[in-house]
């Protein structure tokens, strides 16, 4: 392994590839920051090209490409509350609320290092275990698979506020909206109103942008204020921002765990690796009450989960052929087209581009942070925008991003529609995240209870794995419980 990474490296510090995999991070970041532009919809658009460089040119290009983006989208998600793609989704409910308190800088700073440092880590997970992780996958059938997406849904208690009725309430609500549109196992429309345009489902960036972008600005709007609701930017932020991420090393660390762990799992880490690490943060720090109102360990936990999940989706990827993603289906079929062969064929033979893949990861995730600290300082005034300014700006853009759905007018109708409901969510005090996460994870839940069904009849709730993953799922439901039990009966005991 380590002579393979060796020619790796040899091969990747040519002056050629590093351009290929600077203009590729560059090009990441700018999409990732651009609602819309980025992801599989920039990486379809460069695929062509891309196929026709020399396989270490491809390589270091699509990996800058690929692995970045969520570094670059943590700008609109912490700046004016609008996710630039699924990884970011989570940073905007402490993220936003730190930006509004003046606290933009730190925020962003905060999550630029850790995301470097995740991806990072990511990609040693991805190194020390290639020799190791085949076993591991393989044992995961879709028993498993369904019980760690209800793992998923038992967090959102824990993401709701002191509600976590009403948040498990907003997940099933989220459960219910996936299942709109024809049903890929029986080819059953459901849900369709008669009209053709749900037949597809409803897009996850409409669900994304109706429940945080359009609400946040409506009441941005009404206030007719600034995002931010001091009047300095302050000076020390940037610093602190870096300080915050070794400060909270361990939370990095498990964050970061959590991340390559669910990359790995085929399907899963694309949309929720991010969610994972901000329920496992809320669920076993200390000091919680603070999460959701801008505290910068609900930016460090999603922001390191998200990036270190790419080591994870490539592990899969490449040792096996099992693209977890959009973003890595379309890889695969980059790589196979200039000549590569994932899988064990690739483990085998070709072990110098894995390792090459390896090291390409972690320049990326250096570059890209460096890219975004540069940028930092002057993106932070957008905090200061009057609202007549920055409104109409972000509904546009808001816009754009929900017609890229499906390039229907109606994505407008069904955004305005959808962000309705988002607002009168966020008037009321009803738990928006749950709702995303419900739906992100919806789809799983069914796809994996129909295939352990079909395959095992009922026998698979008795498989060791599943009643492990049960017992966590127990465990953390109650666990919120007992802790708002104690906390209640703490005064009592003092009296």
């Amino acid at each position: 392994m380590f002579e393979a990474l060796f020619q790796g490296l040899t091969a990747l510090a040519q002056p050629i590839p590093i351009g290929w995999l600077v203009l590729g991070v560059v090009l990441g970041v700018w999409g990732g920051a651009l609602p819309g532009v980025g992801g599989p919809a920039q990486l379809a658009v460069l695929l062509p090209f891309a196929m026709l460089m020399e396989p270490v040119n491809a390589i270091a290009f699509l990996i800058g490409v690929t692995t970045v983006g969520n570094t670059g989208n943590t700008f609109t998600s912490v700046l004016v509350a609008v996710p630039g793609g699924s990884g970011a989704q989570a940073t905007v409910l402490d993220g936003y609320p730190m930006a509004r308190n003046g606290e933009a800088r730190r925020a962003l700073s905060a999550a630029f290092m850790v995301s470097m440092l995740g991806g990072i880590i990511g990609a040693l997970i991805l190194f020390g275990s290639i020799p190791v992780m085949k076993a591991i996958v393989r044992s995961f059938g879709s028993p498993e698979l369904f019980m760690f997406t209800i793992w998923g849904l038992s967090m959102i208690g824990t993401m709701s506020a002191g509600a976590p009725l009403k948040g498990l309430s907003a997940a099933v609500l989220g459960v219910l909206l996936s299942t709109v549109g024809q049903d890929i196992k029986s080819g059953v429309i459901r849900f369709d109103v008669d009209h053709p345009y749900l037949w597809d489902g409803i897009s996850v960036v409409l669900i994304s942008l109706s429940i945080f972008a359009i609400p946040e600005m409506i009441a941005l709007a009404a206030r007719k204020g600034r995002v931010a609701e001091v009047s300095e930017l302050g000076t020390t932020g940037l610093w602190e921002g870096i300080k915050d991420a070794f400060r909270h090393k361990w939370l990095v660390l498990r964050s970061a765990a959590i991340g390559t762990w669910v990359g790995i799992l085929p399907g899963l880490g694309s949309d929720v690796a991010d969610w994972f690490a901000y329920a496992s943060a809320k669920q076993t720090e200390r000091n919680t009450e603070n999460f959701g109102k801008g505290d910068v360990r609900g930016v460090i936990a999603p922001e390191s989960s998200n990036n270190a999940k790419e080591g994870g989706a490539l592990l899969t990827t490449l040792a096996f052929g099992i693209p977890g993603s959009t973003s890595m289906a379309l890889l695969l079929i980059a790589f196979v087209g200039v000549g590569l062969n994932p899988g064990p064929e690739m483990l085998e033979g070709e072990l110098h581009y894995i390792m090459m893949i390896v090291v390409a990861l972690v320049l990326s995730q250096i570059l890209a942070s460096g890219i975004c600290w540069a940028m930092v300082k002057p993106a932070a005034y957008v905090c200061f925008f009057p609202f007549y300014i920055l409104v109409p700006l972000i509904v546009g853009l808001t816009f754009l991003s929900a017609f890229a759905a499906h390039f229907s007018i109606i994505d407008i109708f069904a955004l305005l529609i959808l962000s309705l409901f988002g607002y009168l969510m966020k008037v009321t005090g009803w738990p928006r995240a749950p709702i995303v996460l419900g739906f992100v994870l919806g789809q799983k839940v069914e796809l994996y209870l129909w295939l352990s069904v079909a395959r095992y009849d009922m026998d698979w709730i008795w498989r060791p794995g599943v009643m492990i993953l049960g017992a966590l799922v127990a465990f953390t439901l109650l666990w919120p419980v007992w802790k708002a039990r104690r906390a209640a009966l703490a005064p009592q005991a003092a009296e």
